[in-house]
């Protein structure tokens, strides 16, 4: 009875999570754009789900959240200046830049609170986690961008010769210091109100 009650918790989590996402996803609640850039808030609820279910919960919400970026490359439920090149170069290739550094994002911030939650409290690693949680969101996109898309002439231009490490850092500069920030705030912030509500934890 404990452990259906348990599934019923974390089943009804991962939908209202998963909604969120949608509806941040296909509206301007979930992206600042910037040129061709967008300041992403979507790896909030990502987060959650890592601090709230575990690594599988974060993984299921990061591929939610790389199926609606692969969507947004055809315009569906918004656009990507950037996507919508990537896609024209190769489909394939961009369904994967966008989807697995979501789902792999996802997945190992979940892996990372269970190890913060041994060394620090429960309050502290959520945090962390939603910190973390961006900047793998971050790290892992724009690596994929470069060894998938690095000999492409689009991003051949984009780069102009910088250094690569140069170029990554101030392509996602602005970008990741707004995201990491957000996530740091609001992933503690929800967490903390959850566990008052007992919707995180078992008991």
């Amino acid at each position: 009875m404990h452990k259906k009650k348990l599934n019923t918790k974390r089943m009804v989590l991962l939908s209202m999570l998963s909604g969120i996402l949608l509806v941040m996803s296909f509206t301007p609640l979930g992206y600042l754009n910037i040129g061709p850039l967008a300041i992403s808030l979507n790896m909030i609820p990502v987060a959650i789900a890592a601090v709230a279910l575990g690594p599988s919960g974060g993984a299921f919400l990061g591929a939610t959240f790389g199926v609606t970026s692969c969507l947004q490359c055809v315009g569906i439920g918004g656009s990507s200046l950037m996507g919508t090149a990537m896609f024209e170069i190769s489909p394939i290739l961009t369904i994967i830049q966008r989807f697995v550094p979501r789902l792999m994002a996802g997945w190992l911030a979940g892996l990372s609170y269970q190890g913060l939650c041994r060394i620090t409290g429960h309050g502290r690693a959520s945090s962390i986690t939603g910190f973390l949680a961006a900047l793998l969101n971050t790290v892992l996109f724009t690596t994929a961008l470069v060894l998938l898309f690095g000999n492409t002439e689009y991003l051949r231009q984009m780069i102009g010769g910088q250094n690569i490490i140069v170029f990554m850092c101030t392509f996602v500069g602005v970008n990741a210091v707004v995201e990491m920030l957000a996530a740091t705030l609001a992933v503690g912030a929800v967490c903390k109100a959850l566990e008052k509500t007992r919707l995180i934890g078992g008991k």
